[in-house]
C-alpha cells in the first residue's frame, strides 16, 4: 500500500528547516512594516518585482551550470525570497499567504503524481511526462474561461521556451510530425524561403524577419524531436562561442595585436586554430 502524501512529508521533513522558514517570513514582514520597514521594500509591487524574479531565475540556472554548491544555495535563497516577497504582498492585500502558496503546490504535486500518491501507474520518466500532460489538459478543460490547447502558455516566456511549449501542446492533441526527418525537410524549406526573401531586388525587412522567425520555430521543433532543450542548447552554444573567441583574443594579444586590428581572414585563421586546439 502506497503511503499518503501527508505521511511522506511528515517522514521527510527536517525539523531544523521549519524555524528558518518561519524566520524568513518574519524578516519579510519586518521589511514591509509601514513604520519601521525598509523604504525600498515598501515601495515594491508585484509588477516591479518581475524583472528581479526573472534575473534571479537566470542566476540560479547560471550557478547550476557552473556547479558551485555554495553559489547554488545562495542563488536559490535569492529566488525563494522572491516567492516570499510576492506572498507577503498578497497577504497584505488579503489575497493569500505563503502557507496557501505552499499548500496549493503541494496539492498540485499530489494530484499530478497519482503513480506515487494514488493508484496510477507510470514506470518510466516518459510515462510520467505523458501522464502529467494528460492531467494538465484535464485541468485546463475544467477551467471555464479558456479551453484552447494554448491556455496558460505565458506570453512573456523567452521565445525559444515559448515555441517549445506551443509545440508540445499541439503534439499532445496529435498535431505533430512522427519523427525528425520531416522536420529537417521543413528547416530546409524555411532556409530556402529566407534566401528568397533576401534575394529580392528590394529587400522587405518585415518579410525577412517573418521568414527567419519561421526558421527558428522549425529549429525548435527539431530540437524537441531530438529530445534537446533548445534554450539549454543555445545557452551552451553561446558559452562555447565566447570561450573560443576569448581564446582568439588571447592569441592575438600574445602576437602583440588587438582583435579589432585584424581583418576577417586573420580572425578566421585564429578561430580555426582555437577549434583545432580544443578538439585535440
Amino acid at each position: 500500500m502506497k503511503p499518503s502524501a501527508e505521511a511522506l512529508v511528515a517522514s521527510q521533513t527536517s525539523e531544523r528547516t521549519l524555524p528558518q522558514t518561519a524566520r524568513l517570513l518574519d524578516i519579510m514582514q519586518a521589511l514591509r512594516d509601514p513604520q519601521t520597514g525598509c523604504p525600498w521594500d515598501l515601495n515594491q509591487t508585484m509588477e516591479t518585482l518581475i524583472p528581479y524574479t526573472i534575473e534571479e531565475t537566470y542566476e540560479v540556472a547560471d550557478a547550476i551550470t557552473r556547479g558551485g554548491r555554495e553559489e547554488i544555495k545562495d542563488e536559490l535563497g535569492d529566488l525563494l525570497f522572491q516567492v516570499v516577497f510576492y506572498a507577503q504582498l498578497a497577504r497584505e492585500q488579503g489575497d493569500f499567504s505563503f502557507d496557501e502558496v505552499a499548500g496549493a503546490i503541494a496539492d498540485k504535486l499530489v494530484r499530478r503524481h497519482p503513480h506515487v500518491f494514488g493508484d496510477g501507474q507510470a514506470d518510466t520518466p516518459e510515462a510520467v511526462l505523458r501522464q502529467w500532460e494528460q492531467i494538465k489538459q484535464q485541468e485546463r478543460a475544467n477551467k471555464p474561461d479558456d479551453h484552447s490547447v494554448f491556455s496558460g502558455v505565458p506570453v512573456n516566456l523567452p521565445a525559444l521556451m515559448q515555441a517549445q511549449k506551443i509545440q508540445k501542446r499541439c503534439a499532445n492533441v496529435g498535431f505533430d510530425w512522427p519523427d525528425a526527418e520531416p522536420v529537417l525537410a521543413k528547416i530546409r524549406e524555411e532556409v530556402a524561403e529566407v534566401e528568397d526573401a533576401l534575394s529580392q531586388t528590394s529587400v522587405n525587412a518585415e518579410a525577412v524577419e517573418e521568414e527567419v522567425g519561421d526558421l527558428l520555430f522549425a529549429v525548435v521543433n527539431l530540437a524537441r524531436h531530438c529530445q534537446v532543450n533548445p534554450e539549454t542548447a543555445l545557452r551552451k552554444a553561446n558559452q562555447k562561442f565566447m570561450r573560443r573567441f576569448r581564446a582568439v583574443e588571447q592569441t592575438a594579444q600574445q602576437q602583440g595585436v588587438g582583435v579589432e586590428a585584424l581583418d576577417l581572414n586573420a580572425l578566421e585563421v585564429l578561430w580555426q586554430s582555437v577549434k583545432r586546439t580544443e578538439k585535440t
